[in-house]
């Protein structure tokens, strides 16, 4: 392929019909959601207290007092012609908010956020017109002119109003809003699907979220209606409507049919809030052409689109995708809401397939290209998250368009649902997190718990009290990383070439396992008390790009565990672009604190070039230098910044 900005000339003939595929639910396992999960963990125990109190604070405070997003909901009630604050999506970013707030009160419960809550759902509940529609901004500015133009984003915020609605009942067990979205959804149902009307999202996430409204509901109305929406895309109905002159088809993957997309294209974020609904359409109905279409595009992503921070979409231009391996470091466009699409996208194709791969994905995304996107104080945001920086780089208060936050925000109160999978005959750990759990596991109650101090070591406990004797199988996710390859492909790759050991004990004594998919697999009847070990080394790599990744040309990258690291100026006088990290340097690892946070730094003694003792000239000497792990930088003030650190001395360069 030459270019990802395609032209709408492909369309008419990838218009051919695609037969459907029997719908067999055949998902592999299912997510336990938040909402049985209490986390413990040490290292992100305190980040789902941070987004709880200062995050979510943030978040009110810009909704409600700073801008107009709730303001608009009580226009709509008052009901006397005033005008709509702000754009036409900010509807959007008050669900976003909400469902974070949900998640939140099953982490930490708070009576007055619950009540603001509460004061917020009965704002929207009041604006919604009696036949189910709701938005602010066309209830404002003219009802007539709804359901007009597919850029507008009212169904994209009906999705985050469903999802919201989905999370609150969750927790709390009130049912306002979901009956709310309920009524939404069934408004569109019989707006479009029932009689056909054509409609091509703008921008997508009405799929995802129509998902999660059938599994919790286990009406079907809103499974075939998520599969309609999929199955608008790339025949032709949105030109004219949707396109202005850049934004060509395939900026909203509408250049083809789902099932007939092979390559990621476009905006990053409406790409994986897209894929994230047919993936779980998919998983739910055994529908082979979304099967395969995702898979395909998948690799694409991860093999040649992806960058080793797990984030992508590297252009500013289209928020997105440009051509393969164009993956820049210091103007690296790598959205916050892209990371967060990729976690759901890869939950999904792990329970679609039942492999590994994916969660590896997904655990990179998150501890690295999401969790840079807040910052230690949990009030600072990353639109973008950068790879290298010469100083000029600061996190946000606030944006105008205000999607990241509260969208990260959602993503880690909403841990819980990435931990664990379960069916009738197993149990599967794919995120080394620690929490407690009871699973209903065939017939027996399962109380499950994980002790772990991961990401910064790799020993990991489960401890399994069945009230009685019960057989089943427990998966343990082998990382990706503890082989020789950081994600699937070739793209990146780990110049040792040595394979590390992983061990596995029952109750303190080696234990028979076999591997499969990606898992650790012990099958046995399991008693009360048992304790699973499983012991991940945690040795520092250093990683290589291919060739074709331009930008990694001559440089290395560090990873330890699951964390990409990256040296910054505020550890190493003020300089990140003035070291050279030879092939034979020994690392070594040691505790540290960047600002609030305790990480583990790894240390190097490598060639640093700076000016002499008299200011005349430029010397190496050989200096110990400090990396930390990037979701930490950009925490103390501007400062230079680099992943990807030079090996050869024309990289080298010294900054202000």
């Amino acid at each position: 392929m030459t270019t990802r900005f395609r032209v709408f000339a492909t369309v008419l003939s990838a218009t051919v019909s695609l037969a459907v595929d029997a719908q067999i639910p055949v998902k592999r396992f299912e997510p336990v959601r938040f909402s049985q999960v209490d986390i413990t963990d040490r290292f992100w125990r305190p980040k789902l207290d941070k987004v709880a109190t200062a995050t979510l604070q943030a978040c009110i405070f810009q909704t409600e007092e700073k801008t107009g997003r709730i303001r608009n909901f009580e226009k709509v009630k008052r009901g006397q012609h005033e005008k709509h604050e702000g754009i036409y999506y900010d509807d959007s970013d008050v669900y976003k908010a909400l469902e974070a707030i949900a998640y939140s009160l099953k982490n930490r419960p708070d009576a007055e956020l619950e009540k603001k809550a509460d004061e917020w759902i009965d704002k929207i509940a009041a604006a919604q017109q009696p036949d189910g529609y709701l938005n602010t901004y066309y209830t404002l500015v003219g009802l007539d002119q709804r359901w007009t133009d597919m850029e507008k984003h009212e169904d994209y915020c009906a999705g985050h109003l469903i999802e919201a609605a989905v999370a609150y009942y969750n927790t709390t067990g009130k049912r306002k809003l979901l009956d709310v979205a309920i009524r939404f959804a069934d408004h569109i149902d019989a707006t479009f699907r029932q009689p056909n009307r054509h409609w091509v999202s703008g921008h997508q996430e009405i799929e995802l979220a129509l998902m999660k409204l059938y599994h919790q509901t286990k009406n079907d109305r809103y499974l075939k209606l998520a599969d309609w929406f999929l199955d608008q895309r790339g025949r032709g109905f949105g030109v004219g409507k949707i396109w202005d002159q850049w934004k060509t088809p395939a900026y909203c993957q509408d250049d083809l049919p789902v099932k007939a997309q092979k390559e990621i294209t476009g905006h990053a974020v409406r790409a994986m809030y897209l894929y994230t609904g047919a993936a779980d359409v998919a998983a739910t109905t055994n529908d082979a052409g979304y099967m395969n279409a995702m898979k395909t595009v998948w690799e694409d992503v991860v093999y040649r689109n992806m960058y080793i921070t797990g984030g992508i979409g590297s252009s500013g231009k289209n928020e997105g995708f440009s051509l393969d391996y164009d993956l820049p470091n210091e103007t690296a466009y790598c959205e916050t809401c892209a990371s967060v699409g990729m976690v759901f996208w890869n939950q999904r194709m792990n329970l679609l397939t039942g492999e590994a791969k994916y969660i590896d994905v997904l655990e990179r995304s998150l501890y690295n290209g999401a969790l840079d996107g807040l910052s230690l104080s949990g009030d600072r945001f990353f639109y973008g998250n950068p790879l290298a920086s010469t100083g000029n780089t600061a996190r946000s208060e606030w944006f105008g368009t205000a999607c990241c936050p509260s969208n990260i925000a959602r993503l880690v109160a909403s841990l819980g649902d990435y931990i664990y999978g379960k069916n009738d005959s197993g149990l599967w750990v794919n995120l080394y997190i620690g929490s407690n759990t009871t699973l209903k596991i065939g017939k027996s109650d399962v109380p499950v718990q994980l002790e772990t101090n991961y990401p910064w070591e790799g020993n990991v406990k489960l401890m399994l009290n069945p009230a009685k004797k019960t057989p089943f199988a427990v998966n343990l996710r082998i990382p990706g990383w503890v082989s020789n390859v950081p994600v699937p492909g070739d793209l990146y790759r780990f110049s040792d070439d040595s394979k590390g050991q992983i061990s596995v004990q029952l109750n303190g004594k080696p234990v028979e396992y076999r591997e499969q998919n990606g898992y650790v697999v012990v099958n046995r009847t399991w008693k009360k008390g048992d304790i699973l070990e499983l012991n991940l080394p945690m040795d520092v790599k250093r990683v290589v790009a291919k060739n074709e990744l331009v930008a990694a040309n001559d440089r290395v990258a560090i990873q330890r565990g699951p964390l990409v690291y990256c040296v910054e100026g505020a550890d190493n006088n003020g300089q990140a672009w003035n070291l050279l990290v030879p092939a034979q340097t020994t690392f070594t690892t040691k505790p540290y604190q960047v600002s609030t946070e305790p990480v583990v730094a790894i240390q190097a003694n490598v060639p640093v070039v700076g000016p002499s003792a008299d200011g005349s000239s430029v010397v190496t000497e050989m200096k110990n230098i400090t990396a930390i792990p990037y979701y930490v930088w950009a925490n103390r003030g501007k400062s230079p910044m680099q992943v990807w650190l030079p090996t050869k001395a024309k990289q080298v360069k010294l900054t202000d």
